[in-house]
């Protein structure tokens, strides 16, 4: 329920840790980054050369995720001196969700040009990674899983705006051996479309409910959500004819983002929650325990580590 707010006040937003996490990676270049960290780059040169970003905006984002802890600097020379960027434990704790962004484009936009659709498992297979459920091994999918309000659950204060705020940001083409994962990253790359996303996965699906759960301005929700219906996302149904409204509903396509959105909520849970807890707790239907994820391998079953597995 959100609570009412006066105009001039900043809009608030329900506690979330899927939102949380966005507010961290929610940016195509920071993406990039992150997948080319996993691909154990570390140095500020390769970084760039990798992806043609410019200096200045990969020196940005790399700061941003030192201060927030994914990245650690390292010095590796002393004359002159010179730092490498690792990933620390919380950054590590990223990959589950890099999987399941290359899962989710790799199954509905498979592209066999993409090193990182040729992502190889320990047992020697290029596979496709599978979210389940720890607890009865099940596979998770939206419908399965109920969310309930956990003991960190209240209002986030409003974001900071950031200093690019244009709809489409410029995109900046990688070395054409790098292809990377396009379509995810246009999608993924975005805040405003992913947490339009998740807040779908909540039940939301009218315009309005969408600009109160989001506190978005009308012009920014109704281009995005014109773009997430291109994007094969979401679809528009009439529900309402005299006057005409329509209201904006997941497709296959867009559901199948759900593991994704759980692999976010998890990383939030530990590494951004408040010293309350988890804003929410997810349950898993089919056995009724709270839900803890785990990903693996669809050829062995094994569960997929960072050690486990490399890009073929």
């Amino acid at each position: 329920m959100n609570l009412p707010t006066d105009d001039k006040q900043p809009h608030r937003l329900p506690s979330n840790s899927a939102r949380r996490s966005l507010d961290v990676l929610g940016d195509r270049w920071t993406l990039m980054i992150l997948f080319l960290a996993f691909d154990r780059v570390r140095r500020f040169d390769v970084f760039q050369t990798r992806t043609k970003m410019a200096r200045s905006l990969l020196a940005n984002r790399l700061a941003r995720l030192v201060d927030v802890g994914v990245f650690c600097r390292v010095e590796y020379q002393k004359r002159p001196v010179r730092h490498e960027y690792r990933l620390t434990p919380m950054g590590l704790d990223l990959f589950g969700a890099s999987l399941m962004i290359i899962r989710w484009e790799k199954l509905w936009f498979p592209d066999p040009e993409a090193p990182i659709h040729w992502l190889e498992h320990a047992c020697g297979n290029v596979f496709l990674p599978e979210l389940r459920c720890s607890a009865c091994d099940r596979e998770v999918v939206a419908r399965d899983v109920v969310a309930e309000d956990g003991p960190g659950a209240g209002f986030d204060p409003p974001q900071m705006p950031r200093v690019q705020r244009r709809s489409r940001v410029a995109r900046i083409d990688p070395d054409p051996h790098e292809k990377m994962l396009e379509r995810a990253l246009e999608v993924i790359g975005d805040r405003w479309i992913t947490h339009t996303i998740a807040s779908a996965f909540t039940g939301v699906r009218r315009f309005g409910a969408f600009q109160s759960e989001l506190g978005v301005a009308p012009n920014i929700l109704s281009e995005r959500l014109a773009r997430l219906i291109d994007l094969g996302i979401f679809e528009r149904q009439r529900y309402q004819e005299k006057p005409e409204r329509f209201e904006y509903r997941l497709t296959p396509v867009g559901r199948d983002l759900f593991p994704l959105i759980v692999e976010l909520i998890r990383w939030g849970d530990r590494w951004l929650a408040t010293d309350k807890g988890p804003p929410q707790i997810l349950t898993h239907r089919p056995c009724g325990q709270p839900l803890v994820p785990r990903i693996t391998c669809d050829h062995c079953h094994e569960v997929v580590t960072v050690t486990s597995t490399r890009i073929g």
